[in-house]
């Protein structure tokens, strides 16, 4: 509701549309009539017009340069030629910076100013053919954002525009006049279509380079979700077969299946939602820091699943067992994990396969065969590339500079072995590195 002056110096209500009255009423005033109250009406007009203009710190400092400029290539030539500083003339040159500050949103509107200050100047002082600074920084403006049919315009424009009214203009000097503005014309636009064109590559590089790594972060969480889900779907599937196949005779059997089903169902949650605090990290600084992503200490775990399914699944470690980076802990944890998956789908559920992890002192290499020999061994195994799970498998050795050999054995079975460096330095794992988990 709104309150007006009742003549007493009071304030009365005033009724809404809806009949409504509020308690609260907003007093709405005009404003202070004195010419104090006009003066700072003015000047909040003006301020907010200027901040209208969008000008940078940079754009002031390029509009006072111009204008250093000019006022130096003025006074400088009028000593030589012998002409009178005038009051009028400088506040013609000084006027240029404020036109200036508006280049970036009226960069046609800007050049026409200059433009007309600078015949203005000409006219009153007769000085000779020149191209100001002034004039050199609104056209660049134009230049640089507008199209070629308005930048031609401009710059067919700045040429005679530029000597009229110039003691000069006309006959020999004239001539050059126009000679020498046709010149610095050319190369002013030249010089912001070069910028314009170097802007809009680096743009598109900056673009470029951030949708590839959108498209990395992509690849890895489908990696990632590619061996949580093959991992845990395969061994809550071959659990839930043993199960039922032994549930009538011989139930504690089918007891630890269903164990091992249900922890299987677990670890796939935890994971996921280990994933996905990943990728909320970024989105939510304040959130909890995620739990720590697998890694060679949590081998046993994958090895003990495997033996579970029905998969006869040896391991061997060798050499000095060290903590490695997370993220190369995590690579060698996929990739036995997800070759333990493979195995379990296409040799069946008792073949025989062995995981041999082997610590030297400049690199970690895993190897993962088994001997093809089980119940469900599919002929067409022999080349697996298809699968989405031995490109992520080779992408993921590739990250960590290293290489993978996936090929069937001659005598029967598959083999998926992988090599990749161990950074020393201020890289290799220490304090921060991977925690040995029990």
């Amino acid at each position: 509701m709104i309150r007006t002056d009742d003549g007493a110096g009071g304030s009365a209500p005033v009724q809404g549309a809806n009949g409504a009255r509020t308690e609260n009423p907003v007093r709405c005033e005009d404003p202070d009539p004195s010419p104090k109250g006009a003066r700072a009406l003015s000047g909040a007009r003006i301020s907010n017009g200027i901040r209208a203009l969008n000008w940078t710190r940079n754009d002031a400092l390029v509009a006072i340069a111009a204008v250093v400029v000019d006022l130096v290539g003025y006074s400088f030539g009028a000593a030589e030629n012998g002409r009178p500083l005038t009051a009028s003339a400088l506040a013609l040159v000084v006027l240029t910076a404020p036109c200036l500050l508006a280049r970036r949103v009226r960069p046609v509107a800007v050049l026409g100013a200059v433009l007309a200050l600078g015949v203005a100047l000409n006219l009153i002082t007769s000085q000779g053919p020149h191209f100001s600074a002034g004039v050199t920084v609104a056209l660049f403006s134009v230049a640089r954002v507008r199209g070629p049919a308005v930048t031609a315009a401009a710059a067919l424009a700045a040429v005679p525009l530029t000597v009229i009214g110039s003691g000069g203009y006309g006959g020999t000097s004239g001539f050059m006049g126009l000679l020498g503005n046709t010149v610095a014309v050319v190369l002013v636009v030249a010089a912001a279509l070069l910028t314009r064109r170097w802007q809009q590559e680096t743009e598109a590089r900056r673009i470029l380079l951030a949708e590839r790594a959108v498209a990395e972060e992509r690849r890895r969480i489908a990696r990632e979700l590619h061996d949580i889900v093959a991992h845990h779907i395969t061994t809550m599937q071959l659990m839930s077969g043993g199960a039922r196949a032994n549930l009538a005779h011989d139930p504690e059997t089918a007891r630890e299946a269903l164990v091992t089903l249900e922890g299987s169902g677990r670890m796939a949650l935890r994971e996921m939602r280990q994933l996905l605090d990943v990728l909320r990290a970024g989105e939510e600084p304040e959130r909890t820091p995620p739990a720590p992503q697998p890694g060679t200490a949590d081998l046993d775990r994958i090895i003990a699943e495997a033996r579970l399914g029905g998969l006869d699944t040896g391991f061997t470690v060798e050499g000095p067992v060290r903590p490695l980076p997370p993220a190369l802990g995590l690579t060698v944890f996929r990739i036995v994990q997800e070759a333990l998956t493979n195995t379990r789908k296409h040799a069946g559920r008792r073949a025989r396969a062995h995981v041999r992890l082997t610590y030297r002192p400049d690199a970690v290499t895993v190897e993962v065969r088994d001997d093809g020999a089980g119940e469900r061994a599919e002929p067409s195994r022999a080349a697996p590339v298809s699968g989405y799970g031995l490109i992520g498998m080779r992408e993921r050795v590739a990250l960590q500079g290293g290489t993978l050999e996936a090929a069937a054995l001659d005598g029967g079975g598959f083999r998926v072995a992988a090599r990749m460096p161990v950074p020393h330095g201020p890289d290799a794992p220490g304090g921060e590195g991977e925690e040995e988990r029990g």
